[in-house]
């Protein structure tokens, strides 16, 4: 299926700007001179293995822990001076969940409320709204303990909006998710950047940041090693094919003759043809087999984040939760 995201509403400001940020816990070294831009209006991807140091980077910009060096400006506050403006401007959620399970779920969000100092009017008013959009009113009276995964995980958002940051932190945000749930945060996501929101994502789900993504770098052992669009991280891999199926032995003998650079598998009745050049390479192995040569299938093959994350951090992708 073609999956195309829209362009990015931000313009050329940035919501985030990190040069050199170092940060070590005693004599290990978590994050070794990162360097980072996310635009405003942005969907940003962190990727890495376990202990590469997403976490590390969502911690420090989200003011909890200090960086050891390195500049840092949030929304277009200095991190360092201006900590407590930060703090007004961000949100932050997780996979480990902020939801107190001794209230229910209305008074999660007011409480929320109450520590971000949101006048009592406005307070009852964005509770009621909040609740509304996260498909929460049923269960607002019943204590969150009775909550599904993906229910406390959306209160969880809701509380995290209530303040109205500008600028979201994600923090593995679908961990431990059914498949069901999950799309509901992604839908969640997408309309909250249509807003204007700019979302900071770490995650291990390399389907999440290909398909929420405008942006992604991935982090491995403390350093950036790529970054990009989905797209420009997928075409910096080789590998692409187009893969013909054919009825016979003989169909796939003929097409291994008119197509010599071809990979054969005289098992299945596979031929492999590179593709570096997406639908001319097509148009041309097309008309090179011409009419006469019975292809029975054709699929093009073109290579996707888990190779990209397997090529530049020489680590298996974790699809599993923590």
């Amino acid at each position: 299926m073609c999956h195309m995201k829209s362009a990015p509403n931000h313009a050329s400001r940035s919501a985030v700007s990190v040069t050199g940020l170092r940060k070590a816990y005693g004599d290990k070294l978590v994050l070794d001179g990162v360097d980072l831009t996310i635009g405003e209006g942005e969907i940003f991807a962190l990727l890495g293995p376990n202990g590469a140091g997403k976490t590390t980077i969502v911690r420090i910009l989200s003011t909890l822990i200090p960086a050891d060096a390195g500049t840092v400006t949030v929304m277009g506050y200095d991190l360092r001076g201006e900590a407590g403006a930060v703090r007004g401007v961000i949100g932050v959620t997780g996979q480990f969940s902020a939801v107190d399970d001794l209230l229910t779920g209305e008074e999660n969000l007011l409480l929320m409320g109450r520590l971000l100092h949101v006048r009592a009017t406005e307070r009852r008013a964005r509770t009621s709204e909040l609740l509304e959009r996260f498909d929460l009113v049923d269960a607002a009276r019943q204590a969150p303990a009775t909550y599904s995964g993906g229910m406390k995980r959306r209160l969880d958002l809701a509380m995290t909006l209530m303040g109205r940051p500008r600028l979201i932190f994600l923090d593995e945000p679908t961990t431990g998710l059914d498949p069901r749930s999950r799309q509901t945060v992604w839908q969640i996501i997408r309309e909250l950047v249509r807003e204007g929101v700019t979302i900071l994502l770490t995650t291990q789900y390399l389907d999440e940041a290909d398909h929420l993504a405008d942006r992604i770098a991935v982090l491995d052992h403390g350093r950036i090693v790529a970054e990009g669009t989905p797209a420009e991280l997928k075409r910096r891999i080789p590998g692409a094919h187009i893969r013909l199926c054919f009825v016979d032995a003989a169909s796939l003998a003929d097409a291994a003759r008119l197509l010599p650079e071809g990979t054969r598998d005289d098992e299945e009745l596979v031929l492999r043809v590179p593709n570096e050049r997406g639908i001319r390479s097509l148009r041309d192995v097309l008309a090179r087999l011409g009419d006469d040569v019975a292809v029975e299938d054709l699929s093009i093959h073109t290579p996707d984040l888990d190779d990209v994350f397997l090529a530049v951090t020489g680590n298996a992708s974790k699809e599993e939760s923590q």
